[in-house]
């Protein structure tokens, strides 16, 4: 099983997503677990406030160093935590790569650190977070939907969460090409035609077909996977 713990200061955010679909049954089949912590339960402030202003300037605000400090002092004497991670846009870039490397564990409990406003003080980063990660090079109000395309891009290369484990093998980019074209019945559909290889039945043209358009894709979609 792998454990992701969540902190945010909006833990809400994950309930919805994580149960439903494959994520909802990974947790029945205890494949999965979730467990999610609000950052200002730990706040010692009266009114529960957890950010402040930036020493030096600047606009915005900062994630407090004392309730982020408590927080995971809290969660890693509760949990036996194997690595921290903090979603950041200075990260390193999510990939393929770093996904089957997480996904390759187990037995493993991952604390997902969520910045918000501004980002959190540096010195929980150098105290605590052992990754930081970006899922791309844009600003997002918080961490919480980096976290959740994280846990959802990791989850599906685990064991037993995808119903048929063959859909991982043929997905774009897992062998560094975007995904050929895809189609369904009808065959037919107001005079748009499936392509006769894709029903001719025979499996070595398929494949061939298969081939060409996703190199032809990836030149035109994403030549800097080539």
């Amino acid at each position: 099983m792998i454990h992701f713990i969540t902190l945010s200061v909006f833990p809400e955010i994950f309930e919805s997503p994580l149960n439903c679909s494959i994520f909802k049954k990974a947790q029945q089949k205890e494949i999965l677990m979730f467990t999610h912590f609000n950052i200002r339960d730990f706040s010692t402030n009266k009114h529960k406030k957890v950010d402040d202003t930036v020493y030096g300037g600047g606009a915005g605000m900062l994630l407090m160093p004392q309730p982020l400090f408590d927080a995971i002092d809290f969660i890693k004497k509760s949990y036996k935590i194997d690595k921290v991670i903090f979603f950041s846009p200075s990260g390193k870039v999510l990939n393929n790569s770093i996904v089957k490397q997480f996904a390759s564990e187990t037995d493993k409990t991952y604390l997902l650190l969520c910045g918000r406003y501004e980002g959190i003080d540096q010195r929980v980063i150098d105290n605590f977070v052992d990754i930081e990660i970006s899922i791309g090079n844009y600003i997002l109000s918080g961490g919480e939907l980096a976290a959740l395309v994280f846990i959802d891009s990791v989850g599906r290369f685990i064991e037993g969460v995808l119903g048929n484990e063959e859909s991982l093998i043929e997905e774009s980019l897992t062998d560094s090409l975007v995904e050929y074209p895809q189609y369904t019945k009808p065959a037919d559909f107001r005079g748009l035609k499936v392509p006769e290889t894709l029903l001719s039945g025979h499996h070595k043209n398929i494949l061939k077909w298969k081939k060409e358009k996703q190199l032809e894709l990836t030149k035109v979609k994403r030549p800097d996977l080539l």
